[in-house]
């Protein structure tokens, strides 16, 4: 189902998530028709990596524009390196099939694309050497991950994020992600929007799915790849946004808890999250509580690139019409 220029926005809906397409192992199927047996190896040992990628529809143009997709397949390619698992495709491969997918399923919304690599032996022992594999992608609508107008609360986790020499903290690991969770719920039950979690050392890592700036004197601080961090694609994109477009200096290095409780801003940011201020940390609020003057410049031109509105970025972004 490909969409025409002129078409009424009013006649839009939604595909059913059954009737979507998606590509399996090579193949343009319906969601309903991608079957996994229950002994599937990555279910019961997390031995899968995946991306986030989203597309964003601009409806003055008529147009859905996919960002960022080689880099999230290269990185895609270096988590599957570490898991032993062989992408089939190139990245070239994977764009044509995301874009294919994304036109076949017509959105005239902001939608997440899911691509998966995992171990589909269904085999028990635990292991990642001479298992089968197999490459999905699949899309979804999506909005807000969390707010990013009114910003968020957080808390320092009790959880520690997953140390690189553990698991590998830098690639995008399924079964990693239960780091992820146990931080998110403990947050959301105790009353806040979201978490913080510190390395072993006690250093500030990151959110439970975000990477996390700090500004101090209209400086840009972020932990290190070195602090167990997911080696972020939109993280990457606010340090050349930050250092290039708005002229501000980025430092990556360590950042201590209480830290936090004196910075004049600080926002997560992600492909779920994009730019997320947030305003209050253990209860202590950050700067005077609102979205601070740097977080809002950044996260205005964030958008203005997604949604395709800067000539200058356009080579970010896939048009899928």
């Amino acid at each position: 189902m490909a969409l025409e220029a002129g078409s009424n926005p009013d006649e839009y809906a939604a595909p059913s998530q059954a009737e979507t397409w998606v590509f399996f192992d090579g193949e343009y199927k319906r969601y309903k028709d991608v079957h996994l047996g229950l002994m599937t190896h990555a279910l019961h040992y997390g031995t899968g990596c995946f991306e986030g990628i989203r597309a964003y529809w601009n409806p003055t143009q008529v147009q859905l524009f996919a960002l960022l997709l080689k880099p999230h397949f290269k990185r895609l390619r270096n988590s599957a390196k570490i898991l032993q698992i062989e992408l089939p495709f190139s990245d070239d491969e994977m764009v044509e099939a995301t874009v294919e997918i994304l036109r076949r399923n017509g959105y005239r919304e902001d939608v997440y694309v899911r691509p998966l690599a995992f171990k589909s032996a269904e085999e028990i022992g635990v292991r990642l050497h001479n298992l089968r594999s197999s490459f999905a992608i699949y899309t979804a609508p999506f909005g807000a991950y969390v707010d990013v107008e009114k910003g968020i609360r957080c808390m320092v986790s009790s959880w520690r994020r997953i140390d690189d020499n553990a698991a590998p903290a830098r690639a995008k690991v399924t079964g990693i992600y239960v780091n992820s969770a146990l931080a998110k719920t403990e947050a959301n039950q105790n009353g806040f929007e979201e978490a913080i979690v510190l390395t072993q050392e006690g250093h500030v890592s990151e959110g439970s799915a975000e990477n996390i700036f700090i500004v101090r004197d209209r400086v840009l601080v972020t932990p290190p790849a070195s602090d167990n961090i997911l080696e972020g694609v939109t993280r990457n994109v606010i340090i050349e946004l930050a250092s290039q477009d708005l002229g501000l200096k980025v430092v990556e290095r360590s950042i201590d808890r209480s830290e936090l409780y004196i910075a004049d801003e600080v926002f997560l940011c992600g492909t779920g999250a994009q730019v997320s201020p947030v305003l209050e940390i253990d209860r202590r609020t950050v700067g005077d509580g609102d979205m601070g003057p740097i977080t809002r410049e950044l996260q205005k031109i964030y958008f203005d690139v997604c949604y395709g509105r800067i000539e200058e970025r356009l080579d970010w972004l896939t048009p899928i019409y």
